[in-house]
């Protein structure tokens, strides 16, 4: 008789989940100037499966209460700086302060969501006051957001209305997860073969914002056995963050498509090899959206078995239930 065996006890490593900041208004908290909030169905319906949050409200946590009268951007002295449209009380530097009081959970973020048009947190061409109240500039930003993004300069940041846009909502996710996949390396006991590893995953990924960056941290990459291993996590992330940083084109993103396709060219047949290659030329044409040619690069490399192929952070950047690449201008 024999003797039967337990199962094989296996360890399923759970999903990587971003951490990442958020102005508390827009994951539904009443904490804006009037009471109010200003969620942000993307983030709280869509985002939040997949991610954890670090909601920080500057202003609440600074005391001013909820509700409060309104600030405003006022340039004092060739500066700018957060007043009180009520009666000009300047409170730049406790809105700043908060960034640094929170630089502990910061400094481990992937991400970070600001509240657009916020004295305290918008990112981009807030008005600027003089103290007589005539605008004088539409450039402002805000004095949390100024401080964060000086103490962080590598995190993916952005602001809630740029989010409406396909194009910078999916490089967003594509940049959070990305930052994810690298803190996860640098916190565990990593080797160079992991680096080598992790770098032949994102080959495409890389090469889809940025061939120049995706050489250079090849380079990086080359040299991580010889040189000191902080020396090598400091060069790499900062690298690998800048490259990630650009704007990937179509004309990248079709490059990105043929080298994937050339992996899998001499497996298929005529008719598939058609097949794919006039999906790669229909999104050249801006007639179908990213993620058909993907789709299919996805279906042949599994059915191929085409594993470094199949294994490219390109293919599956995020989580699929985002569909963040349907919309034909991404």
């Amino acid at each position: 008789m024999k003797t039967r065996l337990p199962p094989a006890q296996t360890t399923v490593k759970p999903p990587l989940r971003p951490l990442v900041g958020v102005s508390s208004c827009l994951l539904g908290a009443p904490v804006r100037y009037n009471g109010g909030h200003s969620r942000s169905r993307f983030l709280t319906d869509e985002l939040d499966r997949h991610v954890n949050w670090l909601p920080v409200c500057p202003e609440a946590e600074i005391g001013l209460g909820v509700p409060r009268p309104t600030l405003r951007l006022q340039r004092r002295d060739g500066e700018d700086r957060v007043v009180s449209s009520k009666d000009g009380t300047d409170v730049s530097d406790e809105l700043a302060g908060t960034a640094d009081q929170h630089f502990a959970q910061l400094r481990r973020l992937d991400g970070y969501v600001l509240k657009n048009k916020s004295p305290s947190c918008g990112l981009f061409a807030l008005p600027v006051f003089d103290e007589a109240g005539n605008r004088v500039d539409g450039k402002g930003r805000g004095a949390f957001a100024r401080r964060l993004t000086a103490l962080l300069p590598s995190l993916p940041v952005e602001e809630q209305g740029r989010l409406c846009d396909p194009v910078l909502r999916e490089q967003f996710a594509q940049r959070v997860f990305a930052h994810a996949r690298l803190r996860a390396l640098w916190e565990s006991p990593w080797r160079t073969r992991d680096l080598v590893e992790l770098h032949t995953r994102h080959k495409l990924q890389l090469m889809s914002h940025s061939p120049d960056g995706y050489r250079e941290t090849g380079r990086i990459v080359a040299r991580a056995g010889t040189v000191d291993r902080e020396q090598t996590v400091a060069s790499y992330t900062e690298a690998f963050h800048r490259a990630m940083a650009v704007l990937p084109s179509r004309g990248r993103h079709v490059n990105a498509l043929q080298h994937a396709f050339g992996m899998l060219s001499s497996l298929l047949d005529d008719a598939r090899r058609h097949d794919l290659l006039e999906a790669i030329q229909d999104y050249r044409r801006e007639q179908v959206p990213l993620s058909v040619p993907v789709a299919l690069l996805r279906h042949h490399c599994a059915a191929e078995e085409v594993a470094w192929a199949r294994n490219q952070t390109y293919l599956r950047p995020y989580p699929d239930d985002l569909r963040l690449r349907h919309a034909v201008s991404v």
